[in-house]
Protein backbone atom coordinates (compact mmCIF):
# COMPACT_ATOMS: atom_id res chain seq x y z
CA UNK A 1 0.00 0.00 0.00
CA UNK A 2 1.14 4.05 -0.54
CA UNK A 3 -0.15 7.02 0.27
CA UNK A 4 1.11 10.08 -0.63
CA UNK A 5 1.79 13.26 1.70
CA UNK A 6 1.92 16.90 0.83
CA UNK A 7 4.72 18.08 2.95
CA UNK A 8 4.91 21.47 3.81
CA UNK A 9 7.72 23.74 5.39
CA UNK A 10 8.63 27.48 5.18
CA UNK A 11 12.09 26.41 5.60
CA UNK A 12 11.86 23.90 2.13
CA UNK A 13 12.98 27.13 -0.57
CA UNK A 14 12.01 27.90 -3.26
CA UNK A 15 9.12 25.23 -3.04
CA UNK A 16 7.76 24.98 0.52
CA UNK A 17 5.24 22.35 -0.55
CA UNK A 18 6.29 18.62 -1.94
CA UNK A 19 4.95 15.75 -2.52
CA UNK A 20 6.80 12.61 -0.30
CA UNK A 21 5.53 9.18 -1.31
CA UNK A 22 5.32 6.52 1.34
CA UNK A 23 4.92 2.18 1.10
CA UNK A 24 3.26 1.31 4.16
CA UNK A 25 3.68 -2.66 4.96
CA UNK A 26 0.13 -2.45 7.03
CA UNK A 27 -3.23 -3.84 6.63
CA UNK A 28 -6.70 -1.59 6.95
CA UNK A 29 -5.10 0.85 8.84
CA UNK A 30 -6.80 3.99 9.88
CA UNK A 31 -4.86 6.92 8.49
CA UNK A 32 -3.82 8.37 12.48
CA UNK A 33 -2.17 4.88 12.31
CA UNK A 34 -0.43 5.13 9.28
CA UNK A 35 0.92 8.74 9.74
CA UNK A 36 2.28 7.42 13.44
CA UNK A 37 4.01 4.72 11.41
CA UNK A 38 5.73 6.58 9.09
CA UNK A 39 7.05 9.56 11.90
CA UNK A 40 7.91 6.51 14.07
CA UNK A 41 9.93 4.50 11.15
CA UNK A 42 10.74 6.50 8.33
CA UNK A 43 11.12 10.10 9.21
CA UNK A 44 10.62 11.66 12.63
CA UNK A 45 9.94 15.17 10.58
CA UNK A 46 6.24 14.60 9.66
CA UNK A 47 3.97 17.03 11.57
CA UNK A 48 0.79 16.37 12.22
CA UNK A 49 -2.16 16.80 14.67
CA UNK A 50 -3.73 14.15 16.81
CA UNK A 51 -5.63 13.99 19.74
CA UNK A 52 -8.37 11.46 21.55
CA UNK A 53 -8.39 9.15 18.31
CA UNK A 54 -11.69 8.49 19.14
CA UNK A 55 -12.98 10.82 16.15
CA UNK A 56 -14.43 13.09 19.21
CA UNK A 57 -12.06 15.96 18.94
CA UNK A 58 -11.55 17.05 15.76
CA UNK A 59 -8.16 18.05 15.82
CA UNK A 60 -6.84 15.47 13.63
CA UNK A 61 -8.75 16.59 10.45
CA UNK A 62 -7.02 16.69 7.14
CA UNK A 63 -7.88 16.12 3.15
CA UNK A 64 -7.81 12.84 1.53
CA UNK A 65 -8.01 12.97 -2.12
CA UNK A 66 -9.72 16.57 -1.59
CA UNK A 67 -12.06 15.54 0.37
CA UNK A 68 -12.04 16.35 4.81
CA UNK A 69 -11.73 13.36 6.85
CA UNK A 70 -10.73 12.71 10.92
CA UNK A 71 -7.07 10.64 10.39
CA UNK A 72 -8.41 8.86 13.34
CA UNK A 73 -11.28 6.96 12.17
CA UNK A 74 -10.45 7.09 8.08
CA UNK A 75 -9.67 3.43 6.54
CA UNK A 76 -6.71 4.21 4.22
CA UNK A 77 -6.53 2.90 0.60
CA UNK A 78 -3.35 2.39 -1.55
CA UNK A 79 -3.01 5.40 -3.57
CA UNK A 80 -4.99 8.16 -1.18
CA UNK A 81 -3.39 11.51 -1.35
CA UNK A 82 -3.42 13.61 2.04
CA UNK A 83 -2.84 17.28 2.62
CA UNK A 84 -3.77 19.63 5.28
CA UNK A 85 -7.37 21.59 5.25
CA UNK A 86 -7.79 24.70 2.71
CA UNK A 87 -8.63 28.09 4.00
CA UNK A 88 -6.34 28.11 6.94
CA UNK A 89 -3.00 29.06 7.06
CA UNK A 90 -0.47 25.74 6.72
CA UNK A 91 1.91 25.68 9.96
CA UNK A 92 4.05 22.92 9.05
CA UNK A 93 2.88 19.54 6.81
CA UNK A 94 -0.69 18.68 7.73
CA UNK A 95 -0.82 21.24 10.25
CA UNK A 96 -2.40 24.28 10.26
CA UNK A 97 -3.36 27.75 12.04
CA UNK A 98 -7.36 27.30 13.56
CA UNK A 99 -7.41 30.60 14.70
CA UNK A 100 -8.84 32.54 11.28
CA UNK A 101 -11.76 30.27 11.83
CA UNK A 102 -12.13 30.24 15.92
CA UNK A 103 -12.31 34.04 15.67
CA UNK A 104 -16.13 33.55 13.85
CA UNK A 105 -17.51 32.25 17.18
CA UNK A 106 -16.67 35.66 18.95
CA UNK A 107 -17.69 37.53 16.08
CA UNK A 108 -20.90 36.33 15.88
CA UNK A 109 -20.85 35.91 20.30
CA UNK A 110 -21.68 31.76 20.10
CA UNK A 111 -22.06 31.34 23.33
CA UNK A 112 -24.60 31.95 26.18
CA UNK A 113 -24.25 35.18 26.84
CA UNK A 114 -26.98 36.66 28.72
CA UNK A 115 -29.34 33.75 30.02
CA UNK A 116 -32.52 33.22 32.15
CA UNK A 117 -33.13 30.53 34.76
CA UNK A 118 -35.57 28.59 33.51
CA UNK A 119 -35.34 24.41 33.75
CA UNK A 120 -34.65 22.54 30.74
CA UNK A 121 -36.73 19.76 29.68
CA UNK A 122 -36.18 17.31 27.34
CA UNK A 123 -37.90 18.30 24.74
CA UNK A 124 -35.88 21.62 24.95
CA UNK A 125 -32.03 19.51 25.12
CA UNK A 126 -33.13 18.31 21.93
CA UNK A 127 -33.92 21.61 20.22
CA UNK A 128 -30.38 22.27 20.65
CA UNK A 129 -28.41 18.44 20.82
CA UNK A 130 -27.43 18.17 17.10
CA UNK A 131 -25.88 21.73 17.17
CA UNK A 132 -24.24 20.80 19.94
CA UNK A 133 -22.36 17.53 18.71
CA UNK A 134 -19.98 20.12 16.57
CA UNK A 135 -16.55 19.14 17.64
CA UNK A 136 -15.14 22.46 16.03
CA UNK A 137 -12.66 20.24 13.36
CA UNK A 138 -12.64 22.74 10.41
CA UNK A 139 -14.27 20.40 8.01
CA UNK A 140 -16.85 22.48 6.72
CA UNK A 141 -14.67 25.59 6.88
CA UNK A 142 -12.43 24.09 4.39
CA UNK A 143 -14.82 22.98 1.99
CA UNK A 144 -16.92 25.80 2.48
CA UNK A 145 -16.39 27.39 -1.62
CA UNK A 146 -17.68 31.07 -0.23
CA UNK A 147 -14.60 31.23 2.03
CA UNK A 148 -12.60 30.92 -1.48
CA UNK A 149 -14.15 34.34 -2.70
CA UNK A 150 -15.08 36.32 0.73
CA UNK A 151 -12.71 35.45 3.88
CA UNK A 152 -14.56 37.69 5.57
CA UNK A 153 -17.59 34.87 5.68
CA UNK A 154 -18.68 33.59 9.22
CA UNK A 155 -18.70 29.78 8.03
CA UNK A 156 -20.78 27.21 8.40
CA UNK A 157 -19.85 26.03 11.83
CA UNK A 158 -20.25 29.65 13.68
CA UNK A 159 -23.69 29.94 12.16
CA UNK A 160 -24.35 26.28 13.18
CA UNK A 161 -23.34 27.22 16.63
CA UNK A 162 -25.57 30.27 16.26
CA UNK A 163 -28.75 28.79 16.19
CA UNK A 164 -28.10 25.95 18.78
CA UNK A 165 -27.76 29.44 21.15
CA UNK A 166 -30.62 30.96 19.37
CA UNK A 167 -32.76 27.77 20.40
CA UNK A 168 -31.61 27.49 23.75
CA UNK A 169 -34.51 28.89 25.31
CA UNK A 170 -32.37 30.52 28.23
CA UNK A 171 -30.91 32.78 25.41
CA UNK A 172 -31.81 36.57 26.98
CA UNK A 173 -30.16 38.28 23.38
CA UNK A 174 -31.73 36.37 20.48
CA UNK A 175 -31.67 39.25 18.50
CA UNK A 176 -28.31 40.49 18.67
CA UNK A 177 -26.94 37.45 18.07
CA UNK A 178 -29.55 37.40 14.52
CA UNK A 179 -28.21 41.19 13.89
CA UNK A 180 -24.51 40.08 13.76
CA UNK A 181 -25.07 37.10 10.91
CA UNK A 182 -26.92 38.98 8.37
CA UNK A 183 -23.39 40.60 7.42
CA UNK A 184 -21.21 38.03 5.77
CA UNK A 185 -23.40 35.08 7.37
CA UNK A 186 -26.49 33.45 6.27
CA UNK A 187 -27.24 35.40 3.04
CA UNK A 188 -24.06 34.98 1.37
CA UNK A 189 -24.05 31.27 1.64
CA UNK A 190 -25.13 29.56 -1.06
CA UNK A 191 -26.34 26.02 -0.12
CA UNK A 192 -24.37 24.08 -1.86
CA UNK A 193 -24.37 21.70 1.13
CA UNK A 194 -20.58 20.80 0.73
CA UNK A 195 -20.38 21.61 4.53
CA UNK A 196 -22.78 18.68 5.01
CA UNK A 197 -21.40 16.12 2.80
CA UNK A 198 -17.96 16.50 4.94
CA UNK A 199 -19.21 16.81 8.80
CA UNK A 200 -18.10 13.59 11.05
CA UNK A 201 -20.92 14.32 13.40
CA UNK A 202 -23.95 14.47 10.94
CA UNK A 203 -24.58 18.11 11.15
CA UNK A 204 -26.70 19.81 8.35
CA UNK A 205 -25.27 23.50 8.49
CA UNK A 206 -27.00 24.06 5.11
CA UNK A 207 -30.41 23.23 7.06
CA UNK A 208 -29.08 25.32 9.96
CA UNK A 209 -28.73 28.57 7.76
CA UNK A 210 -31.96 28.23 6.48
CA UNK A 211 -33.48 27.89 9.84
CA UNK A 212 -31.36 31.24 10.38
CA UNK A 213 -32.69 32.89 7.49
CA UNK A 214 -36.37 31.87 8.71
CA UNK A 215 -35.38 33.15 12.11
CA UNK A 216 -34.21 36.31 10.77
CA UNK A 217 -37.07 37.16 8.61
CA UNK A 218 -39.06 37.37 12.22
CA UNK A 219 -36.96 40.90 12.76
CA UNK A 220 -37.49 42.22 9.61
CA UNK A 221 -34.68 40.71 7.64
CA UNK A 222 -34.42 39.23 4.26
CA UNK A 223 -32.06 38.68 1.03
CA UNK A 224 -30.22 41.76 0.93
CA UNK A 225 -29.76 40.69 -2.68
CA UNK A 226 -33.03 41.45 -3.27
CA UNK A 227 -32.09 45.21 -2.70
CA UNK A 228 -34.85 45.61 -0.06
CA UNK A 229 -33.01 48.03 2.96
CA UNK A 230 -29.72 47.82 3.96
CA UNK A 231 -28.07 44.65 4.73
CA UNK A 232 -31.64 42.72 4.21
CA UNK A 233 -33.78 44.87 6.87
CA UNK A 234 -37.15 45.90 5.23
CA UNK A 235 -37.62 49.19 4.80
CA UNK A 236 -41.37 50.63 5.10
Amino acid sequence: MKIIIQRYCTHRKPNPSIEVEYKLPLKNPTLLEALDFIKTNFDQTLTYSSGCRSEVCGSCSVKVNGKEKLSCGYKVQDGDVITPLSKLDIIKDLVVESDASFITLVKTRSFLEKSKSIKQTKEDEKLIEKQSDCILCNSCFSSCPVLEVNKDFLGPFALTRVLRYINDKRCEDEKQKIDLIQKNGIWDCTLCGECTIVCPQNIDPKMDILNLRAKSAKYGYMDPNFGVGDFGTLSF
